[in-house]
């Protein structure tokens, strides 16, 4: 096969790859709206639109050019996407292509912040934070994890497709975020104590995990950029192992520990998973996967609890699902790789770089979140007034309900700006 049929192969590959990837985010929508009470779907739908609207032009526009334009230092570059002559990226296709790639990536570390916040975050907020992440936060973390001259791949970090440059970073964001926002009304006690909010429609929630599951060979596999990768079904096997045994950990967990096997707590084992893999997919054998996986889906009940003891409200479970485990999944590059693991061959540098990595992200994601939740707090306002949140946000920020049979939901009519966009009438 010549060069241009190489190019060619790799093109169509990396772009039905990022339509994967893209795809995703309608397993978020439908995961998030499954998760939240009925009066707030309309709304976690929404704000996965804004991720695909101004995240998608602000990455595009800024992110791009700050993640793999020239280098500053090791830790921030900047150029027009367009600029191909200073990417210092080996490309066997198209600009474009990889750009349409990396796009999918940043809008997808967006949405994990999207189910951390859901049923009290103010919308315009939001869209100021889908910038914010696309164009500042994750770009500039990103560099340093995937920029060839970034000084955590300088130092020799291994994260295939990003377990701590989108997952890590974008459940430490999350936690900041929903830190400051504050838990929704009702969910805490004075005695520490947790009300549960039961959510509005688990079989949608798992077509969401379904969609994502689905999205995620797009995003392991698809990072090979290469149609003719030899390890490309290597790593697709270890994503579907790691992902099928962290959602049997976690569903044999609840129901050995609670009595029950507890659905949302399987469909986030399962996530879990995905997550813990994506770093080492390329760089661990299928059994190794299978313990990344196991571990995972435990992990992540673990880390829900505990950050629900920290007063810290996160409806749909993103900050242990994502944070959590992208963390243990890039530290688990550092103890299973099999070239450089120290339970492998006993060589300890690999783990210090991914502990190091890791440090650097996390505190990188939590530190900048905070102070950018902290101002949208003081400037625009970061939360949605107590009689909107009661009434719920679906009518409040956008005039109609998720489920809008005006003979059943009489006590939820349908504003006059929302019955003329669908009907074209004002009668």
């Amino acid at each position: 096969m010549n060069a241009g049929s190489d190019i060619a192969l790799n093109t169509v590959w990396v772009v039905l790859a990022a339509a994967m990837v893209l795809f995703m985010e309608g397993g978020f929508s439908l995961l998030e709206a499954g998760f939240v009470r009925t009066k707030n779907a309309v709304n976690v739908t929404m704000k996965i639109f804004v991720d695909l609207t101004i995240g998608v032009l602000a990455f595009f526009l800024v992110g791009f050019g700050v993640m793999f334009g020239k280098d500053f230092s090791g830790i921030i570059s900047f150029n027009f996407w367009g600029a191909s002559q200073t990417l210092h990226i080996d490309l066997n296709l198209p600009l474009s292509a990889y750009v349409l790639f990396q796009i999918g990536f940043a809008i997808a570390t967006i949405s994990i912040i999207s189910g951390a916040v859901a049923e009290r975050m103010s919308f315009k907020a939001y869209i100021l934070i889908a910038f914010f992440v696309a164009a500042i936060l994750y770009p500039i973390s990103g560099h340093w994890v995937w920029n060839p001259e970034g000084w955590l791949a300088q130092l020799g970090m291994k994260d295939f497709a990003g377990s701590a440059a989108i997952h890590a970073l974008g459940g430490s964001a999350a936690f900041a975020f929903a830190k400051v926002l504050g838990p929704r009304r009702g969910r805490f006690n004075t005695d520490g104590s947790v009300n549960v909010f039961a959510p509005s429609n688990i079989p949608l929630a798992s077509a969401g995990t379904f969609i994502l599951w689905f999205g995620w060979f797009g995003f392991n596999a698809g990072s090979t950029l290469n149609a003719a990768d030899v390890n490309l079904s290597l790593i697709a096997l270890n994503t579907m192992l790691a992902a099928a045994a962290g959602g049997t950990s976690a569903m044999i967990y609840t129901m050995f520990r609670y009595g029950k096997a507890d659905p949302s707590m399987t469909m986030n084992g399962a996530l879990a998973g995905l997550v813990a893999i994506t770093a080492g997919c390329a760089f661990v054998t299928p059994y190794s996967s299978i313990l990344i996986g196991l571990v995972a889906g435990v992990l992540v009940i673990w880390g829900t609890l505990a950050i629900d003891r920290l007063q810290v409200d996160d409806p749909v479970g993103a900050v242990a699902v994502h944070g959590i485990n992208g963390s243990f999944g890039a530290l688990a590059v550092g103890l299973l790789d099999q070239k450089a693991g120290l339970l492998t061959t006993g060589h300890f540098h690999l783990l210090g770089v991914q502990l190091l990595g890791v440090i650097a992200v996390v505190f990188w994601g939590y530190s900048l979140s905070y102070g950018a939740a902290k101002l949208i707090q003081a400037t625009v306002g970061l939360r949605v007034k107590d009689d909107e949140e009661e009434e719920g946000l679906d009518m409040a920020m956008h005039g109609i309900p998720a489920y809008n049979e005006l003979e059943r939901f009489s006590d939820q009519p349908v504003s006059d700006q929302a019955l003329y966009l669908r009907t074209g009438s004002e009668d």
